[in-house]
């Protein structure tokens, strides 16, 4: 697995899951500097490289690189599932230390459709889930410790159909359904704000059947400590947008190359029974726009997950 973190002045490697970093009675930081060193190496657009190896608690070798390229760090593995493993393990601790009972760590997941969010949102909670007895050791071991990790989808803030009527171009606003400005940024930080000062709040669901919101059909308690909001416009700078980004503990950005995204999203439509050429459509129209624009979001996360394809 590598992990990619870039600092001008020294490659800074931000390890985002440092519990793999164990060793027989240690515990790594989750920061970690790689000097230059005459060991280094340069890659092909010249960036330096550095090298360090590291022992898992399974005593696998474990390796990282870093360059001195960008800010922000980014994770990468051979498989999903790798990575899924690696960013849950990174959040239980983080469940487990909470002290009090309204506690919530609220991480923002963005990136284009057809990147994958919702499946790294949701396989990174159940991982979490799955990880959490091993921490909960205050429960009696007849009681299955509560779940701690839920996923909020930003789909259940979609505009009502009725609310895109009542627009100057209804026609275009139907069109571009899914376009920022068919969402109630206002409603969503409002949930957020709602579960960071009460640590509990009722949101809305979204039916795909019906074309609509579902008010109040997601239900955020006070078990939940980590909960991971996935939706394409979550680290847009601007408006309402960019105070919904600040609600955020953590920001990460599923990185996909929009040409795969597409592909991935044209099979989606014709899935639902879209005609091949009105899917084509929808994405040169709609989905590709949106992608765009959200890719240059990117800058504003913390951790950059590079989306691979897996052979099945």
């Amino acid at each position: 697995m590598e992990v990619s973190s870039f600092s001008t002045s020294f490659a800074k490697l931000r390890y985002p899951f440092s519990e793999t970093l164990l060793t027989k009675g240690e515990n790594f930081p989750a920061w970690i500097k790689c000097y230059a060193s005459p060991s280094s190496t340069k890659n092909a657009t010249g960036s330096l490289l550095c090298h360090a190896e590291f022992r898992t608690q399974k005593w696998s070798l474990l390796q990282v690189s870093c360059s001195r390229k960008s800010d922000i760090p980014v994770i990468e593995a051979g498989c999903m599932d790798d990575i899924y493993d690696a960013l849950a393990k990174h959040l239980v601790p983080t469940a487990a230390a909470a002290s009090s009972p309204n506690f919530k760590h609220i991480v923002g997941l963005a990136g284009p459709p057809g990147a994958g969010k919702s499946t790294v949102a949701s396989e990174v909670a159940k991982r979490v889930n799955k990880l959490w007895p091993q921490k909960a050791c205050s429960f009696d071991s007849q009681v299955d410790p509560p779940e701690v990790a839920i996923v909020l989808p930003m789909d259940g803030f979609h505009l009502y159909r009725h609310q895109l009527d009542a627009m100057e171009d209804p026609k275009e606003a139907h069109a571009r359904r899914g376009a920022p400005w068919t969402f109630d940024p206002n409603l969503l930080l409002q949930c957020l704000k709602t579960l960071k000062d009460q640590g509990s709040v009722y949101c809305p669901s979204f039916d795909h059947g019906v074309g609509d919101p579902v008010e109040d059909d997601i239900f955020v308690n006070l078990q939940y400590k980590i909960v991971i909001v996935e939706g394409n416009y979550l680290l847009l700078g601007d408006g309402a947008w960019k105070e919904v980004s600040s609600m955020f503990d953590e920001k990460w950005f599923v990185d996909v190359d929009i040409e795969k995204a597409m592909q991935r999203v044209l099979k989606r439509h014709i899935s639902t029974g879209k005609a091949p050429d009105v899917a084509k459509w929808r994405i040169d129209y709609n989905d590709r726009p949106n992608a765009e624009l959200i890719m240059k979001s990117k800058k504003n996360a913390d951790l950059v997950i590079k989306s691979v394809d897996e052979l099945r």
